[in-house]
């Protein structure tokens, strides 16, 4: 598989994250937990599935279970982190925090053999995460040191994400067939854990259990995949600054729905993180000196 092709696959995964926020809305009053335990079930049977047709389960063996306690302890402590960080701070400052992820994979891929740090990556980054702040401050963050315990929990929660993307890639010899491992044992560890501190509420419309399923089957599910291959094999740094799309392509979205309006806010935020994406596409397009080059 080509880097490029792969860079093409790991951003769909971005376009399927984009549609978290109107698919969220619509599992009400499914529990934050609860609805992490179908979800991630229903995402890890996925890959089960997949991974039996192409008769690969055998290989999953030699994996080291290392391996498997990495991307489970991932998955779940990324989600529970942010889960958590909304309810003890306000959803757009701990929202705002949590979203440094995409700035801290540009950051933190320097350090991985053969990758180059070029000043270009970094500038895109930072304008997309100016985009992606813009809409994200528009619904008025707040930040008091009374919510010091869920930012800090935000700020835990984008370290996770950026560290398990980057990492992964160290593990490319991994097959990604392994990420519907880390998915049902991450949906195991959610069902204890809802069973422990929340009450068991199901849904009771059809459209509900409709948004679970689409959850399950593309954000929290084959998206996931897309980004194991996007990380492993494709160019992370764009991809870290592509990511920023997704707040951008969620707002639209919720327009679309009419869950929200379009505003002059979002029209700049779109600029920003249009120019930031393409100013990283176009330093990873030309051959130049990088400014530093990691020498692990």
């Amino acid at each position: 598989m080509t880097r490029t092709r792969a860079t093409i696959i790991g951003s769909l995964a971005v376009i399927l994250w984009s549609s978290l926020a109107a698919l969220t809305i619509g599992t009400e009053p499914t529990p934050p937990l609860l609805l992490n335990s179908i979800c991630f079930t229903i995402g890890g049977l996925i890959g089960l599935f997949w991974t039996l047709w192409r008769g690969n389960l055998a290989a999953l063996g030699a994996v080291r279970w290392p391996i498997y306690l990495f991307g489970t302890l991932s998955l779940f402590g990324y989600h529970v982190l942010y889960f958590y960080a909304l309810r003890l701070a306000p959803a757009a400052g701990a929202s705002l925090i949590a979203y440094l992820w995409p700035l801290l994979i540009v950051l933190l891929s320097s350090l991985l053999p053969n990758e180059r740090f070029k000043i270009g990556h970094m500038a895109g980054a930072v304008l997309s995460f100016c985009g992606a702040a813009l809409i994200i401050a528009n619904q008025s963050v707040e930040f008091s040191s009374t919510y010091l315990v869920g930012f800090a929990l935000a700020a835990a929660c984008a370290l996770t994400w950026s560290s398990y993307s980057v990492i992964s890639r160290r593990f490319g010899d991994i097959p990604t067939e392994s990420v519907f491992v880390f998915c049902l044992a991450t949906a195991a560890a959610s069902w204890i854990l809802h069973f422990c501190v929340e009450e068991t509420v199901f849904p009771q419309a059809y459209s509900s259990w409709i948004a679970i399923s689409l959850l399950g089957l593309g954000p929290v599910g084959i998206a996931f995949y897309f980004w194991d291959v996007g990380v492993k094999r494709g160019n992370i740094q764009l991809l870290g600054t592509i990511s920023y799309a997704a707040p951008l392509l969620s707002t639209f979205i919720l327009f679309g729905l009419g869950k929200t309006e379009l505003s002059l806010t979002l029209i700049l935020a779109a600029f920003l993180i249009t120019s930031g994406a393409i100013v990283a596409a176009r330093v990873s397009m030309v051959k130049s000196k990088p400014l530093y080059r990691s020498e692990i």
